[in-house]
């Protein structure tokens, strides 16, 4: 009985194989639209503001801190980063 039940599986293997590359051939390929990444062009979390400042320079305009942790703003040509301390917690692009 198993050898039975081992030669339909076999069969069943072999003829999903042989009709399997015949599928993937008649796929159209698709083109996965391409990843933002703003690696290099806006600071990340974790860069301190000396680090911001020394990779972009100085901001256009620097907000004061406000609350409890402090955040404060930096506005930069096409990106605000935030801060939280000495540390940047978000950076986003901006139209401004």
């Amino acid at each position: 009985m198993q050898s039975v039940q081992r030669l339909i599986l076999t069969l069943i293997l072999v003829s999903a194989s042989a009709w399997l590359p015949a599928a993937q051939a008649e796929q159209a390929p698709t083109k996965a639209p391409a990843a933002v990444s703003n690696v290099g062009i806006m600071p990340v979390r974790g860069m301190t503001m000396a680090q911001v400042e020394a990779r972009f320079g100085p901001p256009q305009k620097k907000f004061p801190a406000v609350g409890k942790p402090p955040i404060s703003r930096w506005r930069y040509d096409g990106f605000m980063v935030y801060f939280e301390d000495q540390y940047v917690i978000h950076a986003k692009m901006s139209a401004e």
